[in-house]
């Protein structure tokens, strides 16, 4: 599986400790940066990776920011994509049994590292539940 991965400032510390460990579980890691910790504009970071998601150069995506709303917003508006925010591991397998999530966003100021493995592992793990929720799913483009 090739997963993309982006982060501004706030995120640039746990997405570098987060693709090396995805690299030796075995996982394709395309980074679409940053990779200072410079201030600097989310979006140009998430529509990269929205762009890669909507092409299907990579399969999903994981993306993060101080809250993890701005990712959020930038990405979903990819037609393509569904950038689920998660804080817990609950809201993380969540954001893929019900919302079928193709990016995973997380709040790197209000979570520790190890939650953000956590929920990310949950996250990768989980199937899409289909049913009512493929309907809820179709109902979202305008």
């Amino acid at each position: 599986m090739k997963i993309g991965i982006c982060s501004d400032h706030a995120g640039v510390e746990y997405k570098a400790k987060l693709i090396k460990k995805l690299e030796k579980q075995g996982f394709e890691v395309v980074n679409f940066g940053t990779d200072s910790h410079e201030s600097c504009d989310y979006p140009d970071y998430a529509h990269a990776l929205g762009r890669a998601v909507e092409e299907g150069s990579v399969d999903c995506g994981i993306a993060f920011c101080g809250t993890g709303n701005g990712m959020a917003i930038a990405l979903n508006h990819h037609p393509k994509v569904r950038a689920g925010l998660a804080w817990n591991v609950e809201v993380g397998k969540l954001v893929k049994q019900h919302n079928n999530a193709n990016v995973l966003v997380m709040p790197a100021r209000f979570i520790s590292y190890r939650m953000a493995c956590n929920i990310c592992k949950a996250w990768l793990e989980e199937d899409f539940l289909g049913g009512r929720h493929q309907r809820r799913i179709d109902k979202i483009p305008l």
